[in-house]
C-alpha cells in the first residue's frame, strides 16, 4: 500500500471515529435531556400531588387545632387520622431521590426545598404534637366548680411539655427557611404556616408553663398565699401602673379564696426606707423603698414585688409566697371569656366597658379610698368568677398568652426554683440579662401624681442604623406621646397636683434602656436637644427624659443609641403596657461585616 493510500485510510478512519463520538455525545445528550425532562415532569407531577395534600392538610390542621382546644375528642380523632394521611402523603411526595436532586437546581431548588420543609413541618405536627395534645384534653386544664384539678395537671405535665417542644422545634425549622426569591404561592404558604405555628406555640407554651407551675402554686404540696396587685395605668409606672390596691389570696389543693384586701395608702410610707439596689437609688433616689406607690419606678418586677411584699408584711403581719400583678386591660380580656361580673358596692364589669369603668368612671363617681377598694374587689371578683364559671379553654389560653405577651400579667415567687421557671419569660417582668438580639426598653412613669395616663397614646419606631468600626450598631428610637384628654371637666382625683402648671397637661418620665453593653448618644424633643438624666440598670445605660403633653398635643422624643458589640441587623423593643396598645415598628438592616 502506497503512503498516500495509507494516509487516506487513516483520515477516513479518523472521520468515522469523530462521527461515532458525535453520535455518542448526541445520544448521551438526548438521554440526559430525556432524563431531565422526565425528572422535571416527575418533580412537577409530585409537586402537584404535594400541593393537593398540603392544601388538604392545612385545612385539617386548623380544624384539629380548634377541636383539640375545645375538647371535642371524638371529632378530633377523626380529623387527626385524615390529617396524618394527607401530611404523610405530602411528605412522601417531596422525599424521593428525584425531588432531592431537584433541590440543587438554581432558583427552582429553593422553592422545592421550601415545599419539602412545609411538608415535613405539617407531618411532624400530625405525628408528634397533635396526638399528644389530644391525649391531654386541654379542657381539663381550666377551673371547674371552684377549683383546678392539680392532680390532673401533674399527670399530664410530661405530655404537654413534649407537645410544646414538638411545636417549637417545628417552628424553629420553618423559621430557618429563607423566603427571599420564593415564588409567591410558596412564600405565602411558608408565612401562613409560621403564623399558625406561632399561634399554636403560644398556646402550648402557656399550657406547658401552667401544668408545671400551677400545682405547687395552687397548694398541691401545702397551702399558699399571694398578693393579687392591681396595676393602675391611669397613673403610669414602669411595669404598667401604680400599685393602688391588693387582695390577699389563699390557695389550697387547687381551690382559691379571698382572705383580705388593702391598698397602698393604708401602707403609708417607710422612714427609714427599705433597702434598694444602689443603681436604682441613683436613678430614683429612695422613693421605691419609701412609698408603696413607687416600688415599680424601675421596670424590674421581681424587685418591685419583693419591696411591696415586705411593706405589706411590716404593716399587716401578713407574709405571702408571691405577688401576681394584673391590670384592667387584662381583666377586660378575661371578662370577654367569662362574661360580666357584679362587683359588691360598685358597678358591674363587662369586657367592652371594664377599662373605662375602672380608669375613668370610677374617678367621677368614687372618692380616692373607695376607688382603691373597688379595684381590689374588681380584680378578686373576676378571678373568683374565673374559677367558678364554665370557661372555654381555647379562649382562656388565648387570653393568658396574649396578656403575658403584652406584659399585662406578671408573677414573682419567693421560691427560687419557681422563679427560675418563669425567668426569661415576659411573665417575669424583666429585661433579659443578656440580649439574644439588641433589646431596647422604653418605660413610662407619671411625673405629676395625676391619673391622666388613661388619655395618653404612645407609639415607638426603632430603626437599625449604621455599623460602627468596632462592630457596634447605631439605633434610632422615636417615641411619640399624644394626649386625648379634654380641656375641662375632670375631677381633682384625675388631674392630681398639677406640678406642670396646667392641671390637664400630663407629665411623663420616659426611661430609655439601651441594649446590654450599649450607650446613649443623644436625645431630642420635638427636634431640639433635650436634657436627659442618666444611670445604669445592670449592663444597660438608662436615659430619662421628661415629656409634657397638653390636651390634643403630640410630642416626639428621638434618642440615638449604640448596641453592644453585636452587629446583627435586627432589634427588639420592650415597653410599659398602657391603656391602649402601643403602635410599634422596627426597621431592620443587613448584618455588619466583621
Amino acid at each position: 500500500m502506497t503512503e498516500h493510500a495509507a494516509s487516506h485510510r487513516r483520515r477516513r478512519h479518523s472521520r468515522r471515529r469523530r462521527r461515532a463520538r458525535v453520535r455518542r455525545v448526541l445520544l448521551v445528550g438526548l438521554v440526559v435531556v430525556s432524563v431531565l425532562a422526565a425528572a422535571g415532569g416527575w418533580v412537577t407531577f409530585r409537586g402537584w400531588q404535594a400541593r393537593a395534600h398540603l392544601v388538604n392538610a392545612a385545612g385539617l390542621a386548623k380544624d384539629l387545632s380548634a377541636q383539640v382546644l375545645d375538647g371535642d375528642v371524638a371529632r378530633a380523632q377523626r380529623t387527626l387520622a385524615a390529617l396524618q394521611e394527607q401530611a404523610g402523603a405530602a411528605r412522601g411526595a417531596t422525599g424521593d431521590p428525584v425531588w432531592w436532586l431537584g433541590q440543587g437546581i438554581p432558583y427552582a431548588g429553593d422553592n422545592l426545598t421550601a415545599v419539602r420543609q412545609i411538608s415535613v413541618a405539617v407531618d411532624d405536627l400530625a405525628r408528634l404534637a397533635f396526638p399528644t395534645l389530644l391525649r391531654v384534653d386541654l379542657a381539663s386544664l381550666v377551673p371547674k366548680q371552684g377549683r383546678l384539678d392539680v392532680g390532673r395537671l401533674r399527670a399530664v405535665a410530661a405530655e404537654v411539655s413534649a407537645a410544646d417542644q414538638a411545636v417549637r422545634r417545628t417552628a424553629d425549622r420553618l423559621r430557618a427557611v429563607p423566603t427571599r426569591g420564593l415564588v409567591a404561592q410558596v412564600r405565602d404558604a411558608v408565612t401562613a404556616l409560621r403564623e399558625e405555628l406561632d399561634r399554636l406555640g403560644g398556646l402550648t407554651s402557656a399550657a406547658d408553663r401552667g401544668v408545671r407551675l400551677l400545682p405547687p402554686l395552687l397548694g398541691a404540696d401545702g397551702p399558699r398565699s399571694y398578693l393579687l396587685v392591681s396595676q393602675n395605668p391611669a397613673e403610669l409606672r414602669a411595669t404598667g401602673g401604680m400599685f393602688g390596691a391588693y387582695a390577699v389570696l389563699r390557695a389550697d389543693s387547687g381551690r382559691i379564696r379571698l382572705a383580705g384586701q388593702g391598698n397602698a395608702t393604708d401602707l403609708q410610707y417607710f422612714d427609714p426606707p427599705l433597702k434598694v439596689d444602689p443603681e436604682m437609688r441613683r436613678l430614683w433616689s429612695d422613693l421605691p423603698g419609701m412609698y408603696p406607690a413607687d416600688v415599680n419606678l424601675s421596670p424590674n418586677f421581681p424587685t418591685a414585688a419583693a419591696l411591696y411584699r415586705e411593706m405589706v408584711r411590716r404593716r399587716t403581719g401578713i407574709t405571702v409566697d408571691g405577688v401576681l400583678a394584673v391590670d384592667p386591660v387584662m381583666l377586660s380580656y378575661l371578662l370577654n371569656v367569662i362574661g360580666p361580673v357584679t362587683v359588691p358596692d360598685g358597678p358591674a364589669l363587662a369586657g367592652g366597658t371594664a377599662v373605662r369603668t375602672l380608669l375613668s368612671d370610677s374617678y367621677r363617681d368614687l372618692d380616692v379610698k373607695a376607688q382603691d377598694a373597688f379595684y381590689a374587689r374588681a380584680a378578686s371578683g373576676v378571678f373568683d368568677a374565673l374559677f367558678t364559671r364554665t370557661v372555654d379553654p381555647r379562649a382562656l389560653l388565648t387570653v393568658i398568652s396574649r396578656s403575658i405577651q403584652e406584659r399585662r400579667i406578671l408573677f414573682w415567687s419567693v421560691r427560687s426554683d419557681e422563679q427560675r421557671a418563669v425567668a426569661g419569660t415576659r411573665l417575669a417582668g424583666q429585661l433579659p440579662e443578656r440580649d439574644t438580639v439588641p433589646t431596647v426598653g422604653v418605660f413610662l412613669n407619671d411625673g405629676s401624681g395625676a391619673k391622666l395616663g388613661y388619655y395618653l397614646r404612645f407609639s415607638a419606631t426603632l430603626t437599625v442604623g449604621a455599623c460602627q468600626p468596632d462592630g457596634r450598631r447605631e439605633l434610632r428610637l422615636r417615641v411619640t406621646v399624644h394626649s386625648t384628654a379634654p380641656r375641662s371637666g375632670l375631677t381633682e382625683s384625675v388631674t392630681g397636683m398639677a406640678l406642670s402648671g396646667d392641671k390637664y397637661t400630663a407629665r411623663t418620665l420616659v426611661s430609655v434602656h439601651t441594649p446590654s453593653g450599649g450607650a446613649v448618644l443623644a436625645g431630642r424633643l420635638d427636634g431640639r436637644a433635650t436634657a436627659m438624666g442618666g444611670g445604669l440598670d445592670r449592663r444597660r445605660q438608662v436615659a430619662v427624659a421628661t415629656v409634657e403633653v397638653g390636651p390634643g398635643q403630640t410630642r416626639t422624643l428621638d434618642v440615638t443609641l449604640l448596641t453592644g458589640q453585636n452587629g446583627t441587623g435586627t432589634a427588639d423593643l420592650v415597653l410599659t403596657p398602657t391603656v391602649t396598645p402601643w403602635t410599634t415598628q422596627i426597621t431592620t438592616a443587613p448584618r455588619c461585616e466583621q
